[in-house]
């Protein structure tokens, strides 16, 4: 019989955030095929997970993927993780979750922490329906479009940002909608953990006088609407 790929979620920042599955799934498999196996092996060494490591990354070859999936069919079982949260989600994955599939794999998540979701949850805006941008083209002119066109789309929206452009995505949020409510998330989970709220020209004045920021943040974008269903 094959073997199973798993695909686990594991911390965003916090490294006890782990559920009982994902560490018995850890100890269970062959290998895991990590993003950065230095990152994960700090995971593994927290909660004594002595299970072999390899790379597995968006530069990984094909003739190592080919590989991988030759050892699922053979029946191991590999475990896929990232440096933080759930593969595929902005993350390496889909690569080695689409070999796998089409070799006939099963290919099963082990569900857990993820930035989109915990940045969501805790912005108060209305997720019934969101668009998620991920980290937006660097290029400044595709870098507007693709505001533009989401925010034409009147949904709340979730974009991944760097510490080295979170102040010109702002920048650019608050010239195109000024007055639509932001929250932006930085080191969620971890021990300087972050949440600004207000519109984006108000965040970016609290953020310009720092001489330099640390972390990836997350930004939600609201679209200042009240649900339907909160309308009295």
């Amino acid at each position: 019989m094959p073997g199973t790929l798993f695909i686990c979620a594991t911390p965003i920042g916090h490294l006890d955030d782990v559920s009982l599955r994902l560490l018995n799934t850890l100890r269970e498999v062959a290998l895991i095929c990590a993003e950065d196996t230095r990152h994960t092996k700090n995971l593994l060494d927290r909660h004594e997970v002595a299970t072999p490591l390899t790379s597995c990354h968006q530069h990984t070859s094909p003739a190592k993927i080919h590989a991988l999936v030759a050892r699922l069919v053979e029946g191991e079982s590999l475990a896929l993780v990232t440096d933080a949260g759930t593969p595929g989600v902005s993350d390496p994955g889909p690569r080695l979750v689409q070999a796998a599939a089409e070799a006939g794999i099963t290919v099963s998540p082990i569900p857990g922490p993820c930035a989109l979701a915990a940045a969501l949850s805790i912005s108060g805006a209305d997720a019934q329906k969101f668009s998620f941008l991920g980290f937006l083209p660097r290029k400044p002119g595709r870098h507007r479009k693709a505001l533009e066109e989401a925010l034409s789309c009147a949904e709340t929206l979730v974009i991944y940002e760097s510490p080295y452009r979170v102040l010109n995505t702002l920048g650019v949020l608050a010239s195109l909608a000024p007055a639509h409510p932001v929250v932006v998330c930085r080191e969620l989970t971890k021990k300087f953990e972050e949440v600004l709220r207000g519109t984006a020209g108000e965040v970016v004045e609290i953020l310009t006088p720092r001489k330099e920021m640390k972390g990836e943040f997350v930004i939600v974008v609201g679209t200042g609407i009240v649900p339907q269903e909160e309308v009295e």
